[in-house]
C-alpha cells in the first residue's frame, strides 16, 4: 500500500474559461480572464488552465497571448488536435498543452480523446509540441488501450476524464466509476506517466478523486466560477484547495493501490 510519504503533492489547476463565458455573454471587457488568472495564483492556484476552442466561444486568442507572460505559475493550454491549434500553441509556448477532443455542438468536453483511433495525428502533434519544449498531456478516458496508446504516442502526462464519475446518478454507479478512475491512474503510473484528472469535479465530489494518492493535479473550473458568485473568487479557490489537501491527509485518504 502506498504510504503518505510516497503521495504526490496535489496541484490545483484553475480553469478560467467560464470567466470568459460571462464576459462574452454581454460583449463587455469584464470580468477579465487576466485578472481572474492573477487572482487565482494569489489564492493558491498551482497553474492556470484555459481552452482555446475552435469556435472561440469563451477564451480568445488575445486572452492567451496576454495571460502567458503575466503568469508566475504555469499555463496549461487545452487544445484540439488540429494544425491551427498546434501551431498556435508552438507560438505561445505554454508550459503545458493538454490535447483534448472537440466537437462544435457540445456544451462541454463529452469524453476523452480517442488516441487509438487518431494515433498518427496525436503522435505528430506530441512530437511538434515537445520540440518546442512544451510538456504534453492527453485528456483520455480511464481505458487501458487509450493509456497504452498515449504512452506510445510519446506523451509524458495523461489527464483522466472524471466526467462519468461526476455525472453518476447512484452511489453504486459512482463507486464503479471511481474504481475505473483508480485503475486508470494505476495503469498510467505503471507506464511511468504523470497522471492528472479533471472534468465535472465540484465541492462535494472532489474529495474521493483527490484522495487517490498517485494523482498529481486536478483541473477544475466551472464549479469554482459558479461558487464564486456566492463566496467570491479567491475564497472559492482557497476552499477547493483546502478540500483537496484535507482529502490527502492519512486519516481521510481513500487508500492507494496494493502492489503499486
Amino acid at each position: 500500500m502506498m504510504t503518505y510519504e510516497r503521495m504526490h503533492t496535489l496541484e490545483l489547476g484553475i480553469n478560467i474559461d467560464h470567466v470568459a463565458t460571462l464576459r462574452n455573454a454581454r460583449g463587455t471587457v469584464y470580468p477579465d480572464p487576466i485578472q481572474a488568472a492573477l487572482l487565482a495564483e494569489r489564492a493558491g492556484a498551482d497553474l492556470i488552465t484555459l481552452h482555446l476552442r475552435e469556435d472561440r466561444r469563451h477564451i480568445k486568442d488575445a486572452d492567451v497571448r496576454a495571460i502567458r507572460p503575466q503568469l508566475s505559475t504555469r499555463m496549461n493550454l487545452e487544445a484540439a488536435v488540429t494544425a491551427e491549434m498546434i501551431d498556435f500553441a508552438c507560438e505561445i509556448k505554454p508550459q503545458d498543452v493538454c490535447l483534448v477532443p472537440e466537437h462544435r455542438a457540445e456544451i462541454t468536453t463529452e469524453g476523452g480523446l480517442d488516441v487509438v483511433k487518431h494515433f498518427d495525428l496525436v503522435q505528430a502533434a506530441v512530437k511538434q509540441l515537445q520540440t518546442e519544449g512544451i510538456r504534453v498531456s492527453l485528456f483520455i478516458d480511464a481505458v487501458q488501450e487509450q493509456i497504452q496508446a498515449a504512452s506510445e504516442a510519446g506523451a509524458t502526462v495523461i489527464e483522466i476524464h472524471t466526467g462519468r464519475f461526476a455525472d453518476a446518478q447512484s452511489q453504486g454507479e459512482q463507486l464503479a466509476e471511481l474504481e475505473r478512475v483508480k485503475y486508470g491512474v494505476l495503469l498510467g503510473i505503471r507506464r511511468g506517466l504523470r497522471v492528472n484528472a479533471g472534468h465535472g469535479l465540484h465541492y462535494t465530489n472532489v474529495q474521493a478523486v483527490a484522495a487517490i494518492p498517485e494523482i498529481s493535479e486536478l483541473n477544475i473550473g466551472h464549479a469554482i466560477v459558479a461558487q464564486a458568485v456566492f463566496s467570491g473568487w479567491e475564497k472559492s479557490i482557497r476552499d477547493m484547495k483546502a478540500l483537496m489537501t484535507n482529502a490527502r491527509l492519512p486519516a481521510n485518504s481513500a487508500l492507494g493501490f496494493s502492489g503499486a
